[in-house]
C-alpha cells in the first residue's frame, strides 16, 4: 500500500477526488492542501478577533484534510484544544449569479467558519458532513479569506468512537466549494424494491415560488422519469416514484449500481447532480420449520462473512492518504472471500463507502459513541449526530445495517453522579432508564430507515434491548472452549428466552449472529502477536455447526497499535496462514464459502500408528447456487514423508446438496499410517463437474513404532551450547538459540556387535531462524491496559509472553552450518522464523489453552547425508559430535512435539 506523504507549501492536492461521489456537481473547487495554522492554547482568538484578515500570523502551515495530530497533516502534534485555520483563494463559478456553499466532510469536534471576516456559520460533532451558503460573503472577481476555528477537547459527552489509535482532531475530512442555481435539489433518498420499483423522496431549495421539472435519468438513458413541480419559497418536500425493467440487483458477487443524475430545470437554470442507486432488499426470514430467522438478501439467506474494521491507517490516521488506499481496502478484504465488514464505532469515511458500493461489499456502520455517562448533554450530542450520520449515508446500497451502540460504552453511569444509597455492589450500572432510552433511539432509527436492520447495541454483556439481530461478543481461545461457548449459545437463543438480553426483555426471532471474534482478546495478557491460522480455521468450523448462526465478524481486518489479531499486518502487507502447505491450493477463502463441508472433529488428535478414524462430517449450504445437483466430497489423508508427499488413502462420496441450513452427511472412516506422522485430513466441496467449491481439513499426530535404524535424540539433551542467550519452550520440545552460537549433540552408533558395518549415515532434523524478541533477552512482562486498550494504549508487544510473529512478508533468515567432528559437512539456509498453521505440534501440545508458549512456530526440513571419507572414520570410532552453527539469525530446532514434522533430532544408519 501507499505510503503517501504531502509537503507544506507544495502545488499537488492530497485527496483531490470528490469526496461524496453518491452526490456530486461539476462546478466545484478542492480546498485540500496548505493552510496557515495555529494553535490557540489560551482561547484568546475570538476576543483578539483572529477571523479577521492580518489580525494575527498563522505562523504554521497544515496539510488538509489531515488531523493535526497525524503525521500527514506536517503538525503531528496530538494535543486537545482550538486549532485556527487560514486559507487565501479566488475562486469563480462558471456560472453567474450562481449560490456558493462551502462544505466540509467532517471536523472535530466544534466549527466556526468566517469568510471574508463574516461570520458564516457553526457546527458541533466529529463525523458528519455540513455546509455553510456563503454567497453573500463571497468576492466574485477578489481573493476570499476564509477562516475556520476547530475545537476539540475530549468532552465526556463527545461522539468519539474509538479514537486514541490516532486522533481525528480539527478538519479531518476534504473541505471543498461547490456552486449551484437558485433553485437547486437539496438531498434525495432511493428506497428500492426487488421488483424494480424506485421510491425517490427529495428535498427542493428554491429561491422564489414558481414551476420547474424535476427528472430522473440513469443507466445511460434506459430508466428516465420526469415530473412536473410547483415550488414554494424555501424548502420543499417532493416524492415520486419509477420502474426499472429487468432490475439487476445488487448483492457483493454482483454489485450492479445504477448510475445517472437527477436534474432540476427551471427556466433557463439546470441543477444537475451525479448520483446513483443499488436495488437490493435487506430483511430476515424463516425458512422451512424453523422458530428462528435469517438474514436475508433480495429475499434469499445470506451467510455474513465479516471483519471488524478501525478503519485506521498509520500515518492519516482515520483519514487515509488516497483513494486508492481505499479502493484497496475492499479489494483486499474481498480478495479473503469476506462478504461484509462492520466499521467499528464510526461511519466510514464517503469514498470508501462508495468503493463498498463498486465493489461489492456489504457494510455493518456503527454510531460513535460517548464515553461519559449517558446524561441530557450527552444524548442530545449523540441523537444529533446520529441523524446526521444516517442522512448522510442512506443512498449507500452497501451499507445493510446500523448499529446504535458497542458494548455499552457510553451507556454505563457512573455511581459517583447517581443519586442512589447503596453499598459495595454499587457499580457503573447500564440503568433501566437508560435501556429506555437505547430502545427509543434502535426505534427512531427504524422508523427514519426502514430498509436497514437495526441493532440497539452490540454487546459483550449480554445486554440487549430490542434489536433486529441477535448479536453477541466473543473472545474465546483454545478448541473445546470455543466449541463449549457456541454449544451453549446455541441452546440458549430461542423465541422468548432472556439470555443475552436485560431488563426483563426477552429474546424475539431475530437472526443469531457473532458481531465479534477472535483470539486477540482471548489469551491471558493478550494474545501479544502471533499466529491466528490455527484457531481460526476450527472457529470457522464450528460456526458452519450451527444451523442458528448466520455469519460473524472477526477482530480484525489490519492489526492496529496494540491488537495484532488482523488478516494483514498494519502496513497492508500479509500474512501467509499456511492453508496450501495442507491442503493443496486452499486459501483462507475455502473458510468463508456459503457452501461449506464440516469436519466435526478436533483440528488435531493423537493416534497410534494403523488406527482408524471416524470422522462425522455436515453440509452447511446459505446458497442456492448449487441446490439440485449432486455435488462430490473428496477426501485424501496425506502426509510429509521427510520431503516427498505421501497420500495415504482417498476417497469420494456424491452428495445431493439441496435445501439451505445445516444437515448431516455420512461420516468418514480413514486408516492411518503405519508410521509416525503428521498426518492431514484434506477435504474437498466440489461441484458436478469437479470444481472446487471450498477445501477445509484436520490433523492427526500419528504414533508408529519404528526404532530399527534410528537414533533419536531429543533436542534439548544438547552436550553444549554457546549462544549468549538460549531457552526451551514448548513443554522442552523446542530449543532455541539468539544470534550466533551453536548446540552440539553427542551422537552414539552402535556398536560392531550390533552392527558390524554401518554404509550410509543420513542426519534429519528440524530448524528454523529465531527471531529475537525484547522478552527473549529480558524476560517477558504483563502489561495491564485496561480500557486504554481500547484507546492505543503500548501493548509492549515483544515483552509479551504469548507473542511470537505469525509468517508474513518479512523474511527473518539466518545461516546455519552442519559440522560433524568440527569438520563442516553442510550449509542451509532458514528462510524464515515462521509461525503459522503448518505449525501443528506446537498447537497441538500447548498445554493451557488462553496462554500461547510459541504457538505455531515451526521450521524447515534439514536432511543431509554423511560424507563417505567420513563414514570411514565412524565406523571405527562409532561416536561423533554434531554441532549445529547457527549465524547471526539464530535458529531453533524442533523435536517430537513441536513444529511441522514428527521427529527428534534424528540420524538414520543402515
Amino acid at each position: 500500500m501507499s505510503t503517501a506523504t504531502f509537503t507544506a507549501g507544495t502545488a499537488r492536492i492530497p485527496r483531490p477526488e470528490f469526496l461524496h461521489p453518491h452526490w456530486q456537481r461539476e462546478d466545484w473547487a478542492n480546498l485540500n492542501g496548505s493552510w496557515s495554522f495555529r494553535f490557540d492554547a489560551n482561547n484568546e482568538g475570538l476576543q483578539q478577533e483572529w477571523s479577521k484578515s492580518g489580525s494575527v500570523p498563522f505562523e504554521d502551515e497544515i496539510i488538509v484534510p489531515f488531523s493535526w495530530a497525524s503525521p500527514l497533516s506536517g503538525i503531528g502534534k496530538d494535543v486537545k484544544g482550538i486549532g485556527w485555520y487560514r486559507r487565501t483563494i479566488k475562486w469563480t463559478p462558471s456560472e453567474e449569479n450562481a449560490r456558493l456553499f462551502l462544505r466540509f466532510g467532517a471536523v472535530d469536534y466544534l466549527c466556526d467558519v468566517w469568510v471574508n471576516g463574516e461570520h458564516a456559520g457553526s457546527h458541533q460533532g466529529g463525523y458528519g458532513s455540513f455546509e455553510f451558503e456563503i454567497t453573500a460573503h463571497w468576492l466574485q472577481d477578489g481573493e476570499n479569506i476564509i477562516v475556520v476555528r476547530t475545537e476539540d477537547q475530549d468532552h465526556s459527552y463527545q461522539a468519539r468512537g474509538k479514537q486514541g489509535y490516532g486522533e481525528i482532531r480539527g478538519i479531518w475530512q476534504t473541505v471543498w466549494l461547490e456552486a449551484r442555481p437558485k433553485n437547486y435539489i437539496g438531498q434525495a433518498k432511493f428506497r428500492t424494491h426487488i421488483d424494480g420499483k424506485v421510491e425517490l423522496e427529495a428535498t427542493v431549495h428554491a429561491d422564489q415560488a414558481g414551476p420547474v421539472e424535476l427528472s430522473v435519468d440513469f443507466a445511460e438513458g434506459t430508466v428516465q422519469h420526469r415530473m412536473a413541480l410547483e415550488l414554494q419559497a424555501g424548502e420543499n418536500q417532493v416524492a415520486t416514484t419509477f420502474e426499472v425493467k429487468q432490475p439487476r440487483l445488487w448483492t457483493p458477487e454482483t454489485p450492479n449500481l445504477y448510475e445517472g443524475q437527477l436534474r432540476l430545470r427551471s427556466g433557463s437554470d439546470s441543477d444537475q447532480v451525479d448520483t446513483y442507486f443499488g436495488i437490493r432488499k435487506i430483511g430476515t426470514a424463516r425458512f422451512g420449520t424453523r422458530d428462528y430467522r435469517w438474514i436475508t438478501l433480495n429475499g434469499k439467506p445470506v451467510y455474513l462473512n465479516g471483519t471488524l474494521d478501525q478503519s485506521y491507517h498509520k500515518t492519516g490516521y482515520f483519514t487515509y492518504p488516497s483513494d486508492e488506499e481505499m479502493h484497496d481496502e475492499i479489494y483486499l478484504m474481498k480478495r479473503l472471500g469476506l462478504n461484509f465488514l462492520r466499521i467499528h464505532i464510526k461511519p466510514e469515511e464517503p469514498r470508501k463507502l462508495y468503493w463498498a458500493d463498486k465493489l461489492g461489499l456489504l457494510v455493518m456502520e456503527d454510531m460513535p459513541c460517548f464515553w461519559g455517562n449517558p446524561d441530557e448533554q450527552a444524548r442530545k450530542a449523540y441523537e444529533s449526530e446520529a441523524l446526521e450520520i444516517i442522512e448522510r449515508d442512506y443512498n449507500h446500497p452497501s451499507i445493510f445495517s446500523w448499529v446504535m451502540f458497542n458494548e455499552t460504552w457510553g451507556l454505563k453511569t457512573d455511581p459517583a453522579t447517581m443519586d442512589v444509597t447503596g453499598g459495595a455492589e454499587q457499580q457503573s450500572s447500564y440503568l433501566p432508564e437508560t435501556q429506555v432510552w437505547v430502545r427509543e433511539q434502535y426505534l427512531w432509527a427504524k422508523k427514519l430507515d426502514p430498509t436497514r436492520l437495526v441493532e440497539d447495541n452490540s454487546p459483550c454483556n449480554y445486554d440487549h434491548v430490542e434489536s433486529d439481530i441477535n448479536t453477541w461478543h466473543f473472545y474465546i481461545n483454545g478448541y473445546e472452549q470455543v466449541q463449549a461457548h457456541l454449544d451453549e449459545i446455541d441452546a440458549k437463543t430461542y423465541p422468548g428466552s432472556s439470555f443475552n438480553y436485560i431488563g426483563g426483555h426477552v429474546q424475539s426471532d431475530a437472526p443469531l449472529m457473532n458481531s465479534e471474534c477472535g483470539n486477540v482478546w482471548g489469551i491471558e495478557g493478550g494474545a501479544g502477536d502471533s499466529d491466528l491460522a490455527w484457531h481460526y480455521r476450527y472457529m470457522m468450523n464450528e460456526f458452519r455447526k450451527h444451523d442458528k448462526l448466520c455469519g460473524f465478524v472477526f477482530t480484525e481486518f489490519r492489526d492496529v497499535t496494540n491488537e495484532f489479531n488482523g488478516y494483514y499486518r498494519l502496513d497492508g502487507s500479509g500474512k501467509d496462514f499456511g492453508y496450501g502447505d495442507l491442503v493443496p491450493d486452499m486459501t483462507i477463502a475455502d473458510l468463508h464459502s456459503p457452501d461449506f463441508i464440516v469436519l466435526d472433529a478436533p483440528p488435531c488428535q493423537t493416534l497410534p500408528a494403523e488406527a482408524i478414524a471416524e470422522i462425522p462430517m455436515l453440509r452447511s449450504s446459505y446458497s442456492d447456487q448449487y441446490h439440485g445437483q449432486q455435488m462430490q466430497v473428496k477426501w485424501e489423508l496425506r502426509y510429509d514423508g521427510y520431503g516427498s508427499l505421501i497420500v495415504e488413502d482417498s476417497g469420494s462420496i456424491q452428495v445431493d446438496w439441496d435445501g439451505y441450513g445445516v444437515s448431516e452427511l455420512p461420516a468418514l472412516r480413514v486408516k492411518m499410517p503405519k508410521q509416525d506422522a503428521v498426518a492431514v485430513l484434506a477435504v474437498t466441496l466440489a461441484d458436478s463437474e469437479g470444481k472446487p467449491v471450498m477445501r477445509n481439513f484436520i490433523a492427526f499426530d500419528v504414533r508408529g513404532n519404528e526404532t530399527d535404524g534410528l537414533i533419536q535424540l531429543p533436542v534439548s539433551s544438547y552436550a553444549e551450547q554457546s549462544f549468549n542467550n538460549h531457552w526451551k519452550s514448548v513443554q522442552d520440545a523446542k530449543v532455541s538459540g539468539a544470534g550466533e552460537g551453536r548446540f552440539v549433540y553427542d551422537i552414539v552408533l552402535p556398536d560392531t556387535n550390533e552392527k558390524a558395518l554401518v554404509q550410509n549415515i543420513e542426519i534429519l532434523f528440524e530448524a528454523s531462524s529465531k527471531r529475537v524478541l525484547a522478552r527473549n533477552i529480558e524476560g517477558s512482562k504483563s502489561t495491564d491496559m485496561g480500557i486504554g486498550a481500547m484507546h492505543g494504549a503500548d501493548a509492549q508487544v515483544e515483552y509479551n509472553t504469548n507473542t511470537y510473529y505469525m509468517t508474513d512478508e518479512v523474511k527473518h533468515p539466518s545461516l546455519l552450518n552442519v559440522l560433524i567432528d568440527g569438520q563442516q559437512v553442510d550449509t542451509f539456509v532458514l528462510p524464515d522464523d515462521p509461525a503459522d498453521a503448518r505449525g501443528v505440534l506446537s498447537w497441538h501440545y500447548q498445554p493451557v489453552a488462553n496462554k500461547l508458549d510459541e504457538a505455531g512456530s515451526y521450521g524447515y526440513l534439514c536432511k543431509l547425508s554423511v560424507p563417505v571419507q567420513l563414514l570411514t572414520e565412524l565406523n571405527r570410532r562409532r561416536t561423533f559430535r554434531l554441532e549445529l552453527q547457527a549465524g547471526s539469525g539464530g535458529i531453533a530446532l524442533y523435536g517430537r512435539n513441536s513444529g511441522r514434522y514428527p521427529l527428534d533430532l534424528t540420524v538414520r544408519y543402515s
